[in-house]
């Protein structure tokens, strides 16, 4: 189908995702490759959850944005489009999604012990714990997401050949593909976000509460125009913090709002009239959902000093190199 033959929510989704791939895929390996290297300020483990959350919106691009949107749509008759692998795509879709979002679930709880509960903070805030969680997500959503496979139908079929890759319509009626359905999107995107609601709400009460003792304290010694060390430290926890699971609660709010609609209206969505409500909003809240796999590493340069000069220098490197082999 040629662009001009697309709706207009069709045309804005086609343009946008290639937006999308052009920034996301460099920005998430040069985050991914400048965090691994270490120097930007961040403990082993804070590191190794970042390095997994850009890891996992970096497959997010690649598989859901560049394989199944932008690849689908210039080769749509290809070995992508065999149902089999379409729908082996999707299942890896789901992995990815679910991996990003958990992790970043493990990031806040992390950073929830480290302010809140000094007692835990030496027992849990370390390397060898982040890399048992981050290990634990990530098999744990692969097996959780292969009954998807079996999920799925062709779209059509030519010469006993299947293509394409679409729900059955007993996913939507069946007792087991709707209790799975449902504990599918409890497990993403709505315990994560009441988990993520939740910590920053008790790491600000507790923020609050700490700040005003010390506040008090340091003014009986009169010491009010003094640095206090460990407020700017926490302060840079918090920032870092609240930048990455805000960000996450906006950007999946459409979808959450989307999918609340869906199912309580009972209309479990074929795309046939593209100016429907319902339709746009579906492809609103694809969109945002996944800008989410791409904001990461802005946030790392706006919350992170140390990452923001290294990520300035990685990319005057090449500049600079080309100057000084042409002086």
């Amino acid at each position: 189908m040629k662009f001009m033959e697309l709706s207009i929510i069709e045309q804005t989704t086609f343009i946008y995702y290639h937006f999308l791939g052009i920034f996301g895929v460099p920005a998430n390996f040069l985050t991914i490759v400048l965090l691994s290297r270490g120097g930007c300020g961040l403990s082993k483990g804070i590191t190794l959850y970042l390095v997994g959350m850009t890891t996992a919106d970096l497959l997010v691009i690649i598989f859901n944005v560049i394989t199944y949107y932008i690849l689908g749509y210039y080769f749509p008759i290809s070995l992508l489009r065999y149902t089999s692998i379409a729908s082996i795509n999707e299942v890896i879709n789901y992995v990815v999604i679910d991996c990003s979002v958990w992790l970043t679930v493990a990031f806040t709880v992390d950073r929830f012990v480290l302010i809140c509960c000094q007692n835990l903070r030496e027992k849990y805030c370390r390397e060898k714990t982040a890399v048992v969680v981050t290990v634990t997500v990530c098999v744990v959503f692969c097996f959780k997401n292969i009954p998807l496979y079996f999920a799925f139908e062709p779209v059509y079929i030519v010469n006993n050949v299947e293509w394409g890759a679409q729900f059955q319509l007993s996913y939507f009626t069946l007792p087991r593909w709707v209790t799975f359905d449902w504990l599918d999107t409890i497990l993403n995107p709505f315990l994560p976000y009441f988990l993520i609601l939740y910590l920053n709400a008790l790491t600000v009460r507790h923020i609050v509460m700490v700040n005003r003792t010390r506040r008090a304290l340091r003014s009986q010694h009169n010491n009010q125009n003094s640095d206090d060390p460990e407020m700017q430290s926490r302060r840079k926890s918090i920032i870092l913090l609240f930048s990455i699971s805000g960000t996450f609660i906006v950007l999946w709010m459409p979808y959450v709002v989307f999918f609340l609609i869906s199912r309580i209206t009972d209309r479990h969505y074929v795309p046939v009239q593209h100016t429907d409500p319902l339709l746009i909003a579906d492809y609103t809240g694809d969109m945002f959902q996944l800008l989410s796999s791409c904001t990461n590493t802005c946030i790392y340069a706006l919350a992170q000093t140390k990452f923001r000069e290294k990520l300035r220098n990685a990319i005057l490197y090449p500049f600079i190199a080309i100057i000084k082999s042409v002086k």
